[in-house]
């Protein structure tokens, strides 16, 4: 099957790897930046067949371009949503982008016509505000009155909520269905990377004095891509939620990984464990440490054992994904040892 969708967010990282995949399937593309100046440039990451990629100038706070850009598309995956790389001033510079994102592409995408409606959300929306559970599936859902639910955390959950319940009330005839991934690492396109990639990056460089109790639960950018070609082709999507996830590791975990792999280009990595009491201490100092604090000592292993039975779905080793995303930073010049 294939036909024309619609990709939010063309220039971000799991876009680009979708929109690669669905070209090489045979769909076209319509997607959308927010600057048309940009079009070259990322055109020249892409490296897909032009004729097959469209681009429309649109942002998810103004309803401009988005009809423009729906036009003629039977499938969307609406991957755009906000991830900054430092705390914002106010939460609702997230929160308002990503509820609002999502609500206005399933009304343009209502009134386009569009059939499968698949939702880029995260396992943020899943595995906070359980005090002592380690293990999420699906069936959780954050707390985002939690003291650890920090604005980007409330901003998926609450975008995700929303979407949930607009199509309850309006999408009669639009199968809606999410893809919540974990921390997503892997290959680069450009030097212009995700946030996503600020830890193997920080390591890489070490440009942190040591490994504080940080985890996180993994997953490869071209595995997400797949997934959500999964969600947009597989029968019987209506109402589904996949977490996308590989395995739980330790920031010590990843830093052995980029040791061991790359041997001399390994040896800034750090060693030394940063003791919990400590981090906690220099947050009182430094808001990006501050950001974080929450995530100390916590196990958040999100089970994808769902999207693999209902889908088929297989994951990359995290030391694959650790090592291209490391790789591709120091050809790139993202990291300069």
């Amino acid at each position: 099957m294939a036909g024309k969708v619609f990709v939010s967010g063309g220039s971000g990282y799991i876009a680009g790897f979708l929109i690669r995949q669905l070209i090489a399937e045979g769909w076209e593309i319509n997607t959308t930046i927010r600057n048309l100046a940009r079009e070259a440039e990322v055109r020249g990451w892409l490296g897909v067949d032009n004729s097959k990629l469209h681009f429309f100038a649109a942002d998810l706070v103004s309803d401009s371009g988005w009809a423009q850009a729906m036009a003629g598309c039977s499938h969307v995956a609406h991957v755009a949503s906000p991830l900054p790389a430092d705390k914002p001033l106010h939460e609702d510079e997230l929160i308002v982008p990503a509820r609002e994102g999502a609500l206005r592409a399933l009304r343009f995408a209502k009134a386009a016509g569009v059939k499968r409606f698949v939702m880029t959300s995260s396992v943020a929306a899943i595995s906070y505000g359980h005090k002592g559970q380690t293990v999420f599936t699906e069936a959780d859902w954050t707390d985002i009155n939690s003291p650890d639910a920090y604005a980007y955390v409330k901003s998926k959950t609450i975008a995700e909520r929303a979407a949930r319940d607009w199509v309850a009330a309006e999408g009669e005839g639009m199968e809606f269905c999410t893809v919540n991934p974990s921390l997503v690492v892997g290959p680069l396109m450009a030097p212009d990377f995700s946030t996503s990639l600020e830890s193997v990056k920080k390591l890489l460089e070490g440009s942190i004095p040591g490994l504080p109790r940080l985890g996180f639960g993994l997953v490869d950018v071209r595995d997400v891509a797949d997934l959500h070609v999964k969600c947009l082709t597989a029968p019987g999507m209506a109402g589904e939620r996949f977490i996308a996830s590989g395995p739980f590791l330790w920031m010590e975990d990843m830093a052995a990984i980029l040791r061991n792999g790359l041997g001399a280009q390994g040896r800034k990595v750090p060693k030394r464990r940063l003791p919990s009491w400590l981090m906690r201490i220099l947050a009182n100092f430094d808001p990006l440490v501050k950001q974080v604090v929450s995530e100390l000592d916590n196990v958040r292993d999100n089970d994808a054992s769902h999207a693999k039975a209902v889908l088929g779905w297989e994951t990359r080793t995290a030391e694959e994904s650790i090592l291209d995303a490391a790789r591709d930073m120091l050809r790139l010049g993202v990291v300069k040892l």
